[in-house]
């Protein structure tokens, strides 16, 4: 089945505990709520509490089983956050079946010669190391957990002016590929299950990042985040269990 052509059933992701980070706004939030009309029990996380709190609200009118807010900020936080974040999936779930990786930061535009350090180091921050640690205290819950699936979102723009945002997408990319040879080889004997790892390029999109960095650009001409959750779905539910690796483009 080619991925375009995908329709996912109602009951995808029946019983399934997705965490979602920049779920407040954008990309995050489409998927948030698509996961849970799909059947997931999602974990919205995000550093500004209100918006996480409207998201919550909007799934709660969907009648679709009842999300949880965790307020984070990528940006300041430390190794023993991400533990804190792990022991409470674990303590109030049991389990982790997947990670949609959302939040990103756009920092600045400009040459590279040029570039201020103190927004480099904020911008691999969110985009980057915040990630890899995320998941690398998130992994144990994981191998656990049935089906798991790891989704980071990428972006191709590694060029002129983009920057330290450029260069951490390219990073998630090599990340990606990383990581799930890594993973390959385990298998679904004793509690220890293979992890999916996989990474999809949405491509241009009505988001408010989208529209920092193109402000001449007219949102009303480009897809909305929900046109893309079919796709996004495919590569967090069952239905893809046989792929990993794998940078989708959409």
């Amino acid at each position: 089945m080619k991925i375009e052509n995908y329709s996912p059933e109602a009951d995808l992701l029946n019983d399934r505990v997705i965490l979602i980070t920049g779920a407040g706004d954008g990309l995050g939030r489409a998927a948030a709520k698509a996961c849970a009309q799909h059947g997931a029990t999602v974990i919205l996380l995000g550093r500004t509490a209100h918006k996480l709190e409207q998201v919550y609200d909007e799934i709660e009118a969907l009648d679709a089983p009842q999300a949880a807010i965790y307020p984070l900020n990528l940006e300041g936080a430390t190794q023993q956050d991400y533990q804190d974040l792990a022991n409470t999936l674990e303590n109030e779930f049991g389990q982790l079946n997947g990670i949609l990786h959302s939040a990103a930061w756009l920092g600045a535009l400009t040459p590279m010669e040029s570039y201020d350090a103190e927004t480099w180091f904020k911008v691999m921050q969110v985009n980057l190391n915040g990630p890899v640690q995320l998941t690398q205290a998130c992994l144990p819950l994981m191998h656990q957990s049935e089906t798991p699936s790891i989704l980071f979102t990428l972006d191709d723009k590694n060029r002129a002016y983009w920057g330290a945002y450029g260069v951490s997408k390219h990073a998630l990319s090599g990340l990606v590929k990383v990581w799930a040879d890594e993973l390959e080889n385990d298998t679904p004997s004793g509690k220890r299950r293979r992890i999916r790892v996989n990474g999809i390029n949405p491509g241009p999109t009505r988001t408010n990042l989208r529209t920092k960095a193109y402000p001449g650009e007219l949102p009303s001409e480009l897809p909305s985040p929900e046109e893309k959750m079919t796709r996004y779905l495919y590569l967090i539910g069952n239905d893809s269990q046989h792929i990993s690796g794998e940078i989708i483009r959409l």
